[in-house]
Parts: C-alpha cells; sequence; structure tokens
C-alpha cells in the first residue's frame, strides 16, 4: 500500500491557483473549525504560533477529514523537527528564513529517506504510515511530500535565484513582515520599495517553474499579490479572523 498522493503538491505543479489561511490558536478545536471554511490549504504556524510538536499533531488529526490540506510551518530549518513534523503526518512543510541554496538543499535532503536523504527512518511507529499499516511508505514517501521555502529577508532575496537553481523544492514563500522589516521599513509591507521587491521575486519564482506563494492580511495587500501571480496564497490569519469581527460586533451594538 502506497502513500496517499499528496493533491495541494499536484495542484501546485499543475499551476493551479490555491487559497490559504494561517493557523495560529495552536488548538486542534480551532483548526477543525477552520477546517469546515472551504480553504484549499491552512498553515498551521510552529514558528509564531503556541505550538509544539503534540499540538502540530493534533492539528493534523484534527484536518484530517477536511478538504484543506494542511501546511505545517516548523520553528526552524533543522533536520530534527522536519523529521517530527513528517512522522506526525504533515505531506507538505513551510520552512522559515531560507538564505542560501546550501540550505536549501540541507532541508530537501532532510525531506527524504536515505540514500538521497537523512530522513530519520522510524516510520513503523509513526502516524505518517498509519502506524505501519501503509506498508510502502518509505518506499512512496519522497515523491509525496511538498517543500515550500520561505525567502524572508534580504540575504534571502540576493541568494533567490540560486534558491531557486535546487531540485526537489515546490515552492517559495515570500514572507513580507520579516523583507519589509529587514529592508528598514518597520513591517510596512505596502512600501513601494517592497512591493517592487516582492513583485520581482514572485515573477522569478514562477518563471523557474516553482509555485510562488505569499500571505496577505489586507484586502488591498492580498489583492496587490492576486496580480502579481501568487499561486498559494494566504488570505488571513485565523486570530485576527476572530479580533476583526469580534471587535466590529462589539463596537456596532456599543455604538446604539
Amino acid at each position: 500500500m502506497a502513500v496517499a498522493t499528496n493533491t495541494f503538491k499536484q495542484a501546485l505543479a499543475n499551476g493551479e491557483r490555491q487559497i490559504g489561511c494561517w493557523l495560529s490558536f495552536a488548538e486542534g478545536s480551532a483548526a477543525e473549525i477552520m477546517g469546515t471554511a472551504g480553504f484549499d490549504w491552512l498553515v498551521i504556524d510552529g514558528e509564531h504560533g503556541a505550538n509544539d510538536i503534540r499540538s502540530i499533531r493534533d492539528q493534523l488529526i484534527a484536518l484530517q477529514a477536511s478538504d484543506s490540506h494542511a501546511v505545517v510551518r516548523v520553528p526552524v530549518g533543522e533536520t530534527w523537527i522536519i523529521k517530527q513534523a513528517l512522522d506526525a503526518g504533515a505531506q507538505t512543510v513551510l520552512i522559515p528564513m531560507v538564505e542560501s541554496a546550501e540550505q536549501a538543499r540541507d532541508i530537501v535532503r532532510a525531506c527524504q529517506y536515505p540514500p538521497h536523504g537523512t530522513r530519520g527512518v522510524g516510520a513503523s511507529a509513526a502516524r505518517a504510515s498509519r502506524f505501519a499499516s501503509v506498508t510502502e511508505y518509505i518506499q512512496t514517501a519522497d515523491q509525496e511530500i511538498c517543500i515550500l521555502l520561505q525567502v524572508e529577508n534580504r540575504a534571502g532575496i540576493a541568494a533567490l535565484d540560486e534558491i531557486l537553481t535546487v531540485d526537489g523544492v515546490d515552492g517559495v514563500f515570500i514572507g513580507p513582515a520579516d523583507l519589509s522589516t529587514d529592508m528598514g521599513f518597520q513591517g510596512d509591507s505596502a512600501h513601494p520599495e517592497v512591493r517592487q521587491v516582492i513583485a520581482e521575486s514572485l515573477a522569478k519564482i514562477t518563471a523557474a517553474g516553482k509555485a510562488p506563494g505569499i500571505l496577505g492580511v489586507s484586502e488591498e495587500a492580498t489583492q496587490s499579490y492576486f496580480d502579481m501571480g501568487a499561486q498559494f496564497l494566504a488570505v488571513g490569519i485565523d486570530v485576527l479572523l476572530l479580533v476583526q469581527s469580534a471587535r466590529a460586533l462589539a463596537a456596532h451594538w456599543k455604538a446604539k
């Protein structure tokens, strides 16, 4: 029995636009709710969300019945945490702060079993193999893992051309908040200089045959990224959706 097809990876390879959202509550119940909303993909945020491997696992379980594909953003591009996320059942990983082609190659190796990679072999006890019921997991897992790299500072932008030559990378995600801050604009991702770098980077990623991605948290920003050709586009963050809706509702009724 082979591993299940990664439909998100397949959609990116086919050039299909995928609309997603961020999960920052670090709770299985919140993930389950978001899984009913109709997004193509949802990011379990292990970098800035209050997550550990157990809460990441629980959210993967919560999303298993959803049509929304689970993407796990690990806190750092280290082999040990990538291994844990994959064993917990993630088929798509998003790696923050990638700054070089060498780092990108190390990440790809961390997602693949030997002899091509460095992923530890412990699938029989892992949720990823359905606890050894996917009998050909080790033989078939590599081809279904989707690897997304985040480029989000000046060093990463300078190395983008080389990063895009790395085999095994499915997509590159531009991080507008970190990038704008590193460029000296303190989170102002709408600054014209930042927008120009983003537009040029998304175009480069597309031209290299990889999927370009980004997150927008305002209507104006999201529409701009949409128009720039972002293929896997996150259009919100669950925490902000709750905050904005709750504050608007309170203000509306208190003003009466």
